[in-house]
């Protein structure tokens, strides 16, 4: 995005009349053991790929805050960091795509912030081309200063796990794929300030990172999560989706990566109450030995179609029936990831074709080499069942259209939590 668009974009910004809070539906029965409360700022009115992030980000939260024991709030009126009373109501801010503008607002949210509170910020809520307008936020608060470069179009990186003892990254294996985003640079190195610890940071086997080659960063350092500490904070670079402008369409999502959610959600709970809460072992136990694997919704087995063994055989479900084509090794590979092999022929293992990380690429049999769209993490879900997460796309193991019918082919999809997604491991006699 052009800097010049980013300045009109502040006026219309400072412009916009901040009306009214929209809360979330309250939170059932919490998963978490201390309930707390977020409150997210927004505005939502300028550049149609932060506006898409901004209403999914605005229906994503409640609903892990749902699951989760927390309640979330949005709200477009920024007027409410200067209101104290407020503020003390809520363990965690959030700022979507966006900072605060008057000196009021700012000045608020400084109060909270050295008094004690929790935040975690998005994409533009560090942008800025006069980092010295708020010299304590963008300077010291998060470090960073000026913008200096992004990268164009919007695409996924491997992000590398920099710091994995923090209580935000410590289920995240050493290296992952992202969500699609634009992705900003700054003036200041990171590296360089004692009291910013990097979280993630590109990987380089990320390079070139870009569609546009006169926007594309070729090599370099780049963090993408950090935290200041001498508060309560997080920021995250991502937050903006890939969009067809023409018709206003989004192309991508900023929650499609499960592992990047396992991020938001431990970062949340962190923030909100010193705490991840319970961890989620990674990844298992996984049985080791040979198992069936059985979709939830349907009963049926995931099956390797005519017990092929050629590369490019269908994975599919179809009735249990005990076969060899049904009887699968879970064999680890790295970072909580396996390759699962089939027992008709051990060297083939589930594959994403074609390496893809679009939503409803099929699974197949093929010739294990080591890619990372031939691994997958097992998340153990309650009651003993699994999800499967695919390391490249970061996309969950999936039953199309939850069908229930023999010969309906595995895909990968973003992870949503439902049975078509949920797998029972049998191990064989």
């Amino acid at each position: 995005m052009a800097a010049a668009q980013r300045a009109v974009g502040r006026l219309l910004l400072l412009l916009a009349v901040l009306l009214g809070v929209t809360a979330a539906p309250a939170a059932p029965a919490a998963a978490a053991a201390t309930p707390f409360k977020v409150l997210a700022f927004y505005d939502g009115t300028y550049d149609s790929a932060h506006i898409s992030f901004v209403e999914e980000a605005n229906q994503w939260f409640p609903q892990v805050a749902a699951a989760n024991g927390f309640t979330y709030t949005s709200t477009n009126n920024w007027n409410l960091l200067t209101d104290s009373a407020t503020l003390q109501q809520y363990q965690v801010l959030l700022f979507l795509d966006n900072a605060p503008q008057t000196a009021a607002q700012r000045s608020g949210f400084e109060a909270y912030m050295s008094g004690g509170g929790a935040w975690m910020g998005f994409h533009v809520s560090a942008w800025t081309d006069n980092a010295q307008d708020w010299p304590w936020y963008y300077n010291q608060f998060l470090g960073s200063g000026n913008f200096r470069s992004n990268t164009w179009g919007p695409t996924t990186a491997v992000l590398r796990t920099e710091d994995r003892a923090h209580p935000s990254t410590a289920r995240l294996p050493a290296t992952f794929t992202s969500s699609v985003s634009e992705w900003y640079s700054w003036s200041n190195d990171l590296r360089a300030n004692p009291d910013i610890d990097i979280l993630a940071s590109v990987d380089p086997v990320s390079f070139p990172l870009g569609t546009d080659p006169n926007q594309s960063w070729y090599s370099g350092y780049y963090p993408i999560l950090w935290t200041n500490t001498k508060y309560r904070m997080l920021y995250a670079n991502f937050g903006h989706n890939a969009m067809n402008y023409n018709t206003n369409t989004a192309l991508s999502s900023t929650f499609a990566s499960a592992v990047q959610n396992t991020f938001l959600l431990d970062g949340l709970k962190w923030l909100g109450t010193g705490s991840p809460g319970d961890p989620v072992p990674p990844p298992g136990p996984v049985p080791t030995s040979w198992v069936t694997v059985t979709a939830r919704n349907s009963g049926k087995c995931v099956d390797a179609a005519a017990a092929g063994t050629a590369n490019g055989t269908a994975v599919q479900q179809y009735t249990c029936n005990g076969t060899n084509a049904q009887s699968w090794q879970f064999q680890a590979t790295s970072d909580g990831y396996y390759r699962v092999n089939n027992r008709n022929d051990a060297t083939k293992a589930w594959d994403v074709t074609d390496v893809s990380t679009a939503d409803a690429a099929k699974i197949q049999l093929w010739s294990y080499g080591g890619g990372n769209n031939q691994q997958w993490i097992p998340v153990e879900e309650a009651g003993g069942t699994y999800h499967f997460v695919n390391r490249h796309s970061g996309k969950c193991l999936d039953v199309p259209g939850a069908s229930t019918a023999d010969g309906a082919r595995m895909q990968q999809y973003t992870c949503n939590g439902t049975a078509a997604q949920s797998f029972t491991l049998t191990v064989q006699s």
